[in-house]
């Protein structure tokens, strides 16, 4: 019995050693289950694919796609011998739809051994997307590259996994598009949610009303040629294509060529001002006008699902017209919400005559309207759940705002099925189709949007696509910075476009300590870069800014902080990590001199000298707590007070721009000044 207790002990220690010295699986999204093997499959230049079952043009060309991504990535030159047994055997049992459905099988399952690799799937868009975790498993060891051994089975907790890109305010070329779709089909989202038509711009091309890009894009807009083209591409990758169509309301941009369609006299122009613009649901002409246009767009997308947009219609233009208010007494409307019902109505029964599902905001939710309505949900997961309560599907973008700067960890905390949502029934909870991120347009373009979205969308994508139990955040933030490296090898630029435009602040000299600056600060959050603008945004002026440049979050600060939390709970004895703690204060208390003359230099950055300023005083705040925590001496009050003031400077925002360590550094002031501890 003791000799067999023994041998279990051993063999329990050998599983504890294997499991910690098992490779970390960069994966992102987190398949549902994965199972690590023993051993590894070389990639090298001998590397193969064969495909048997089911094969069409989309996985031909995903195949195809996979092995260069997969030659870019590991700089290898794929030269297989004929009559080779191949690396990759790939089955698939069926094709997939010639137009992407909601819900179509994604389900794959990978074995990886030393011998080789199968992937399998009931279809060939479940086969793309396992083609995609084994571009992520590939990893450099001493020995080359290679795949770690794992038995991965895999799909999707959620049939709708969407990003939304506005491309109305600021218009976004094909191009950019495109590689955004690529990331997205790296971290297998599969709706691309189009916004495009708001107030400042109308980017479809029109055959039937010519007038809405010719007066009402600024001669940025989309042909239907390039717009069919895009949706082959998407299509290919796995990703449906829904349009949006923003009305009744943030239709100005409508009214310029088709000013009868306004509830107001105008006249109108893109730049706004003045009071917002609404369409008039009392005139026939507008159900006329939308009948011939709806059928026009819903001919060139051919996804099921059209988006009418419904949100925020403030109805002033109603109450202040005589006629519309007329219309809602004549027909016992009780306000404004009464009459957009009327207007939802009328354009679901339009939208449904051409064969499509209407989706619209949490605006548009109305016991009127038929259970066939899709509900996207801007405002919480309280919306979502009344929707379903009421036996409406719906999609949640509340907590998936891209451009509200949360920091990546805050995305990944919201889930569809949590709060309000969390109580539903599972028959309700089925109404759920998951949910989309949202990057609104206002302050990006397409030199820095990739920056905006990546890599902190892959988050989203992975609260949507693995498990909800899978929430650690400090994989998340390895995971997800292994990720970010993959995605530029796609070609997105979120990365790379940083460096670009703080070389163009700097002109001809070294962004080194310019970088030291940036890497230290984020763009204000939410809407107070809307509250610091004090006025209409012009949405033609350039985005060339520190703000426009710099990341949503700053990754040089949460691990500075983790560092001082590291060293706090340590009782201040961890010496490695106090030595990168003085390291990180001394180059901030010191980049302010060597920083100067470039801020001197270009107008760009003149608005960030205090910021500068800033992190250099707090660097040697911190620098002096430091000290006194190592001489186990009590900082005096006097000098707490000095920093304490230093540390609230620091605070306030400058050039829309916030300091990131200012929460760290005031943690190592406020030790310092109320403990004291012996050598």
């Amino acid at each position: 019995m003791r000799n067999l207790l023994i041998v279990l002990a051993v063999f329990a220690c050998a599983l504890f050693v294997q499991a910690q010295t098992q490779p970390q699986l960069n994966l992102m999204p987190m398949p549902a289950s994965v199972q690590p093997g023993s051993g590894q499959l070389a990639i090298n230049q001998a590397f193969s694919v064969a495909v048997t079952g089911s094969r069409d043009g989309s996985l031909d060309a995903a195949v195809q796609r996979f092995t260069t991504q997969l030659s870019r990535q590991t700089g290898i030159p794929f030269r297989p011998k004929a009559g080779s047994t191949p690396t990759l055997q790939i089955h698939a049992d069926h094709g997939r739809q010639a137009v992407q459905k909601l819900g179509e099988d994604e389900s794959y399952e990978l074995t990886v051994a030393d011998s080789g690799a199968k992937l399998t799937a009931p279809t060939t868009l479940g086969i793309q997307r396992g083609l995609q975790t084994f571009l992520q498993l590939a990893q450099i060891t001493p020995s080359g590259f290679v795949v770690p051994a794992v038995t991965i089975k895999d799909q999707p907790r959620f049939p709708w996994r969407g990003l939304l890109i506005d491309v109305s305010r600021h218009f976004i070329p094909i191009d950019v598009l495109k590689r955004n779709l690529d990331g997205m089909a790296a971290v297998k989202m599969n709706v691309l949610h189009w916004h495009l038509s708001d107030d400042q711009g109308f980017r479809v091309e029109s055959k039937a009303f010519p007038k809405l890009t010719q007066m009402g894009s600024d001669g940025m807009f989309y042909t239907q040629a390039e717009i069919r083209e895009f949706i082959a591409y998407a299509h290919d990758r796995g990703i449906r294509v829904m349009p949006e169509f923003d009305i009744p309301g943030h239709s100005r941009s409508w009214f310029l060529g088709y000013p009868d369609l306004s509830s107001g006299a105008g006249p109108y122009t893109l730049e706004g001002g003045g009071i917002d613009p609404i369409m008039d649901p009392t005139r026939e002409s507008t159900y006329k006008f939308l009948e011939k246009f709806i059928a026009e767009m819903a001919k060139l997308f051919p996804d099921a699902y059209f988006h009418i947009g419904g949100d925020e219609v403030d109805g002033k233009q109603w109450d202040a017209n005589p006629k519309i208010q007329e219309f809602i007494k004549a027909h016992n409307m009780k306000n404004n919400q009464d009459l957009q019902a009327y207007f939802n109505e009328r354009l679901q029964k339009i939208v449904a005559k051409n064969h499509k599902t209407m989706v619209g905001w949490d605006e548009i939710l109305h016991p009127d309207l038929p259970k066939t309505v899709i509900v996207q949900s801007w405002r919480g997961q309280q919306s979502l759940a009344a929707a379903a309560k009421q036996g409406y599907r719906g999609l949640l973008s509340f907590g998936y705002y891209l451009d509200l700067m949360w920091p990546a960890a805050r995305h990944y905390a919201v889930d569809p099925m949590s709060d309000a949502a969390a109580d539903l029934t599972p028959q309700e909870k089925s109404l759920i189709l998951g949910g989309e991120s949202c990057q609104w347009a206002e302050w990006v373009t397409p030199e820095n949007i990739d920056s905006h979205i990546w890599p902190r969308n892959a988050v989203i994508a992975e609260r949507l696509w693995s498990p909800q139990e899978v929430k650690d955040v400090a994989s998340m933030y390895t995971r997800m910075n292994a990720v970010s490296h993959d995605l530029e090898w796609l070609g997105l630029t979120h990365n790379s476009a940083r460096a670009h435009m703080m070389q163009r602040m700097a002109g001809n000299s070294d962004i080194a300590v310019l970088r030291v600056l940036a890497d230290v600060v984020e763009p204000v959050k939410d809407y107070n870069r809307w509250d610091d603008a004090k006025g209409p945004i012009d949405f033609h002026a350039p985005l060339t800014r520190m703000i426009d440049a710099v990341s949503p979050e700053s990754d040089t600060a949460r691990r500075f902080s983790d560092l001082v939390q590291t060293f706090t709970q340590s009782g201040y004895k961890d010496q490695a990590a106090e030595t990168q703690i003085h390291m990180w204060l001394t180059t901030w208390r010191d980049n302010d001199a060597r920083l100067h003359p470039l801020l001197a230099q270009s107008f760009f950055l003149q608005e960030d000298v205090p910021l500068s300023q800033d992190l250099s005083a707090l660097g040697a705040a911190g620098l002096q707590a430091l000290d006194y925590l190592d001489k186990g001496q009590t900082a005096p009050d006097a000098w707490k007070a000095q920093q304490m003031a230093v540390i609230n400077q620091a605070k306030t925002r400058q050039a829309d721009m916030l300091l990131m360590v200012v929460a760290p550094v005031q943690q190592l002031v406020e030790a310092s000044a109320g403990q004291s501890r012996q050598n």
